[in-house]
């Protein structure tokens, strides 16, 4: 887990008390724009495929070529679960975290979730510039991103905050995020 930096911009004047959990398709961005987040919002931020990684001692490629994609969602699990119920932070979960039920459920009662949704075709552009997905080696890659949408968009669509991101600057998907969670907020103590 990284801690959170200073940032450009001042800290947003959203409380926050418990983890943000940001979910989506792979490439959308969670990452990249989770670190940014957590500066902005005075938070520690994690990295799910990077703690899993750290947990195992090997990188996720090599999980899943050697154990398979069972064995590394129930290390995932295990991981999420750990991050979830630890304090506060900003969590960029993996693309199929949250197909896990009990990995949901937890986040629905432990997290705010925010889920990352952009155009698949940005998305399809930027995941053929690394070869580090292993659920796309050897694939179309837009192709593979129209099926696992179809698949985890009605799970991804439990979220508490839905963000459209798209080809903008990663600060306009923070400054998307923070607005969308304030009125989130707003809309709870209504």
């Amino acid at each position: 887990m990284t801690p959170a930096a200073s940032d450009a911009k001042p800290a947003s004047t959203v409380t926050v008390d418990r983890t943000i959990a940001l979910i989506g398709l792979m490439g959308v961005g969670k990452s990249t724009v989770g670190r940014r987040l957590a500066r902005r919002l005075g938070l520690p931020f994690a990295d799910g495929d990077t703690e899993i990684e750290e947990a195992a001692g090997m990188t996720v490629s090599d999980i899943f070529s050697l154990y398979g994609e069972e064995e590394f969602r129930a290390g995932e699990a295990r991981v999420m679960k750990r991050l979830v119920e630890g304090p506060p932070m900003v969590l960029a979960t993996g693309g199929g975290a949250v197909m896990n039920p009990e990995t949901r459920a937890l986040l629905k009662d432990k997290a705010l979730t925010v889920w990352m949704r952009a155009d698949l075709q940005v998305v399809a552009e930027r995941v053929r510039r690394r070869d580090t997905r292993p659920l796309l080696r050897g694939r179309d890659p837009l192709e593979t991103l129209k099926r696992m949408a179809e698949v985890r968009y009605p799970i991804y669509a439990f979220a508490d905050v839905t963000v459209d991101v798209g080809t903008g600057a990663h600060s306009q998907s923070v400054d998307t995020i923070i607005e969308a969670i304030a009125a989130h907020h707003q809309g709870q103590a209504s």
